[in-house]
């Protein structure tokens, strides 16, 4: 195979995505305030609110703890389409 072709076909059988992301939802905030001593505390952040506007530096910011985004807790919704389509 090519490093032009296209690798969509693994072992001749067509690859099938089976679940799609819908919604993604930043909960509560993981960020451990005292690691720096050893212990153990986070804020009580219980949902990332964006500090800004979509596609801004801000917008990666919890308006409610100060916290990046990526501390958050990430929950992903999926859309499973479960029809099974093998033949036998």
């Amino acid at each position: 195979m090519g490093p032009q072709q296209d690798r969509s076909m693994a072992n001749g059988t067509a690859a099938r995505k089976e679940a799609k992301v819908v919604l993604v939802h930043y909960r509560e905030c993981q960020r451990n305030h005292a690691a720096s001593i050893g212990g153990y505390a986070v804020d009580g952040c219980r949902e990332f609110m964006a500090s800004g506007a979509e596609g801004t530096a801000a917008a990666l910011m919890c308006a409610a703890c100060g916290c990046h985004r990526s501390f958050h807790r990430r929950e992903v919704e999926l859309d499973c389409d479960c029809s099974s389509t093998t033949s036998g």
